[in-house]
């Protein structure tokens, strides 16, 4: 039955982009789609889009840019699904199963900004994450070895098409609307239950490893809570003990919540990773991509190990995320922030290479930073992802703490450790009032490969403090800045940056919303 479903809805796909029906004529569509980053392939799809909808003012052609890039990630998902007797190998195999999460998820976003009374800075969330599940997509092939053969035959113009709807959706933020304190989509008995003083005894679920819970396994709890009727909060409490599991919280579990018993009590570990054969999207530890996540008093690891690369502890896509009073153990790649707003408080984040990367819009709000000893005499605090100028991501580090771990500061005067390199060609990354130790090699930021990205990048300092806080000696990149305004630093703010104000009060997890 689901096959015959399945075949039907790529019948549906392809009848409905038929490209035997013309839409618009050829003065309108060059005039619209000059407009775009990206002129060429929204000329030709427009001129062969099937509706007939009259193009009258920038709000039109933004609803069918994004219908447009729609129905084409369809139409590439249906594509992506018949190449999977292609692969050749384990790992191709493994890249391209990465690719069918990330094109359904693709659809549920823009679908989503689409059919949804969402505000404009919803929807610029939502096509940057769109956007950026494409890039991952790709990135599993080439961090595998393997981006000869079924990559190739996936190529579209999808990601062109979101750049386009990025592009014209781009609009100043908004302050969402209130309602006693908290969020409109907050529901009051949820405010009452995330205003309680102890989560624990409001907890819906309990995980033992001793058997003196509901369940043994946390993996066994999420699949209890996933059959819950309903999508208010559901709090799951993981008693004090080590679980040795792998963990994906699904798109369709929302206001999930894990309680532990508190860092370094609470700990969920394991050690999958590139170097073991998997991607780095698919190494994570624990995996999050339900709306309204809450992870609180615990600690996620990946114990992979330095030699085996990238190693996810704790990969997030949940929109709305919070993590409070939490660690993140690693070596390289521990914490992916991946895309959606997130907000980190009173964490501890350890590792060695790009160990805080991704692209999601997150602050890192009164967190310590640990850099370990690496491999290779270098380390790298964060990598973010920016691939499109119009995407509203970066990484936004606000009065924290980095320092070294015991065994990097016996061997310090013979490592280099910088704030972050480029990863894509828009990194932006800011460290706001945050200190500074001397573990900082005076250049403060390193380059990803030769002059890549340096001129469109935004790295910023504002206000640090600390042996390592001097911008005396900084890189001179054209995208590097010290910043001494409060007016630009407070864009990056939890207020401004990802509508904390909006959202944060329903957590019940305290915040700063300004400088």
């Amino acid at each position: 039955m689901g096959l015959r479903i399945f075949l039907a809805l790529i019948g549906f796909t392809f009848v409905l982009l038929s490209p035997a029906i013309l839409g618009y004529n050829v003065i309108e569509v060059e005039s619209w789609c000059k407009k775009t980053p990206n002129p060429g392939p929204c000329e030709y799809f427009l001129s062969h889009n099937p509706t007939n909808t009259p193009i009258t003012k920038e709000s039109d052609f933004l609803k069918i840019s994004t219908d447009l890039a729609l129905q084409r990630a369809m139409h590439a998902q249906v594509k992506t699904y018949s190449l999977g007797t292609k692969c050749r190998n384990e790992h191709e195999k493994a890249a391209w199963e990465d690719c069918l999460e990330l094109y359904e998820a693709t659809i549920q976003w823009l679908n989503q900004t689409t059919t949804s009374k969402c505000t404009k800075y919803d929807s610029q969330t939502w096509l940057s994450t769109a956007l950026t599940n494409l890039e991952t997509c790709r990135t599993g092939f080439m961090e595998l070895g393997v981006p000869d053969y079924v990559l190739p035959l996936m190529s579209n113009n999808v990601s062109k098409l979101i750049s386009n709807t990025l592009a014209m959706n781009h609009v100043p933020y908004e302050e969402p609307s209130y309602k006693g304190g908290f969020p409109t989509w907050v529901r009051p008995g949820d405010r009452k239950l995330l205003q309680a003083t102890s989560p624990t005894a409001q907890a819906n679920i309990v995980v033992a490893k001793d058997g003196s819970g509901n369940f043994m396994t946390i993996k066994d709890a999420v699949e209890a809570a996933s059959k819950r009727s309903g999508t208010g909060r559901f709090i799951i409490y993981i008693k004090a003990g080590v679980y040795h599991e792998n963990i994906e919280v699904g798109k369709g579990l929302k206001n999930l919540m894990f309680v532990g018993d508190g860092i370094g009590k609470t700990i969920v570990t394991g050690s999958k990773s590139v170097g073991g054969g998997a991607t780095t999207f698919r190494s994570a530890t624990v995996a999050v991509v339900g709306e309204g996540f809450i992870g609180r008093d615990m600690t996620f690891r990946n114990t992979a190990g330095p030699q085996n690369h990238q190693a996810v502890a704790l990969r997030s896509g949940a929109d709305l995320s919070v993590f409070y009073k939490c660690s993140f153990e690693g070596y390289q790649d521990t914490l992916y922030v991946h895309s959606q707003r997130q907000f980190y408080r009173e964490c501890d984040i350890y590792g060695t290479v790009d160990f805080i990367f991704g692209n999601a819009a997150v602050v890192l709000q009164n967190c310590n930073i640990f850099a370990r000893n690496p491999p290779n005499r270098t380390n790298t605090l964060t990598a973010q992802g920016r691939t499109d100028p119009n995407q509203n991501t970066g990484i936004s580090i606000h009065n924290s703490r980095v320092t070294a771990t015991p065994e990097l500061s016996a061997v310090q005067s013979s490592v280099r450790t910088y704030l972050g390199r480029p990863w894509k060609q828009y990194s932006r990354t800011v460290f706001m009032q945050t200190f500074l130790d001397s573990l900082i090699n005076p250049a403060g930021w390193m380059e990803w490969s030769g002059n890549f990205a340096l001129d469109t990048l935004y790295y910023g300092e504002y206000m640090n403090t600390g042996p390592g806080s001097s911008t005396a000696s900084r890189v001179s990149w054209k995208g590097y800045r010290v910043i001494t305004s409060a007016t630009e630093a407070s864009q990056f703010t939890v207020g401004s940056f990802i509508a904390g104000g909006s959202w944060l009060p329903g957590t019940n997890v305290p915040f700063t919303a300004g400088l």
